[in-house]
């Protein structure tokens, strides 16, 4: 009897080790519970943005000019030290901790790009055409970084709802969604491929081979494109007449 119970116990779990094996086949990664991705890119960049606040002329950023760095690597520090190596579900106050810190970026480089735009209108931009560029250029790559963070956080409710693949339905289709086969079977969207998504969005002003499902993602990515046209078209046509 012994015996019998062992083979029968045996035979359940194999049952259910193909059964578990075939949901993976069948499911895509992007749709089912996953580990959650690695958390240095995000890191990386938001350090990146910060570093950028820092460089840019003090006249632009909020007084005293030092004040929206030092909460974003507040709570950064703090994200960190809650997940310090992977994304993953753990408490609603993270995740409002996390929006807060997007929110900050948000708001640095939202008021250096206005005052920016400001001054290249009212011609106190300044004669020389370098420091113009590379002004103009650290805010529209912070901007891209921030509204990278923006698709990656609202995605389909956000990297720690995504880790629990409860949401069905995209914001954003990838390619690897519409042709499963040409990516490998545990591949889901991560950070990079947001930043990716935001890149392309601020240089081609269109969706280039993500594309956007819900209307917010349309609408935040008309945002991002209005944003990076404006502040491209103003600072180059400010540098080419200083340059003439």
């Amino acid at each position: 009897m012994t015996h019998d119970t062992g083979d029968a116990e045996g035979g359940l779990a194999r049952i259910e080790r193909l059964l578990e094996s075939g949901e993976r086949d069948l499911v895509p990664a992007w749709q089912r519970a996953t580990r959650g991705e690695p958390r240095w890119a995000v890191t990386a960049v938001i350090l990146l943005a910060v570093a950028i606040q820092l460089m840019l002329p003090h006249r632009l950023a909020l007084q005293p000019y030092w004040v929206l760095p030092v909460l974003e690597l507040v709570l950064l520090a703090g994200l960190v030290a809650a997940n310090p190596h992977r994304v993953e579900p753990r408490t609603r106050p993270l995740r409002l901790l996390g929006l807060a810190l997007m929110g900050l970026v948000s708001l640095a480089n939202g008021w250096a790009a206005v005052r920016l735009v400001a001054d290249l209108v009212a011609g106190r931009a300044g004669t020389d055409a370098v420091p113009l560029l590379l002004t103009g250029g650290g805010i529209w790559l912070t901007n891209v970084i921030v509204f990278a963070l923006w698709y990656w956080e609202w995605d389909r409710g956000g990297p720690m709802a995504r880790v629990l693949g409860q949401r069905q339905y995209a914001d954003f289709l990838f390619a690897q969604m519409q042709n499963p086969e040409s990516a490998p079977p545990d591949w889901e969207p991560a950070f990079l491929d947001y930043l990716y998504l935001s890149f392309t969005n601020s240089t081609a002003f269109s969706p280039t081979d993500v594309m956007p499902l819900s209307r917010w993602a349309k609408m935040l990515m008309m945002l991002q494109s209005s944003v990076s046209l404006v502040t491209v078209v103003l600072v180059v046509a400010r540098a080419v007449n200083i340059l003439k």
